[in-house]
């Protein structure tokens, strides 16, 4: 199965949700991410990860009372976008092993389309060791949590790393 358009543009609206509940220095943490340029060797990634915890906290809210149906349909989108940026370029500016890869890839997710896109577009833009674990299996834990079992999404992908092997020079 693939994701529909409007599943996508829930995941994202939820994302945008979830940072705006967390107030406007969360924004502000939010916008200098994108505002820096590839070039800038540093960026203060701690003024966005010391609002992850209250942004995984809203986006729970923001799901309390979904059907295991939206929790799947909101994780197929997640696992795409995983498995999208799972890509040797990335990982040249994010580093970390295999599992530290993945929490890397969820920190981009968890920073919202405008970075995600940013990202896909230049890798380079890319922010070192930047992590949330919590992302990466975010719907699907809820899911088992709620209805004991994690969703059966059917997209045939993984979003653990190097599983895009097109993009993986030699891995493959």
């Amino acid at each position: 199965m693939v994701a529909t358009k409007a599943d996508e543009a829930r995941f994202w609206g939820l994302i945008e949700s979830a940072w705006a509940a967390c107030g406007p220095e969360a924004a502000l943490a939010r916008r200098s991410l994108l505002a820096r340029g590839p070039e800038t060797a540093e960026f203060d990634r701690y003024a966005l990860d010391n609002w992850l915890d209250d942004f995984i906290k809203h986006l729970e809210e923001l799901c309390a009372g979904m059907s295991g149906a939206e929790l799947t349909d909101l994780d197929r989108v997640l696992e795409r976008k995983l498995y999208d940026i799972d890509r040797e370029e990335i990982h040249e500016y994010t580093d970390g092993s295999d599992d530290g890869f993945l929490y890397c890839r969820g920190f981009i997710v968890a920073a919202g389309r405008e970075f995600y896109d940013a990202v896909d577009a230049d890798p380079s833009m890319a922010i070192d060791d930047a992590e949330c674990e919590a992302m990466c299996y975010f719907f699907a834990h809820l899911h088992d949590e709620r209805f004991g079992g994690y969703p059966d999404t059917g997209s045939g992908i993984s979003r653990e790393s190097v599983r895009n092997t097109a993009h993986w020079e030699g891995r493959a």
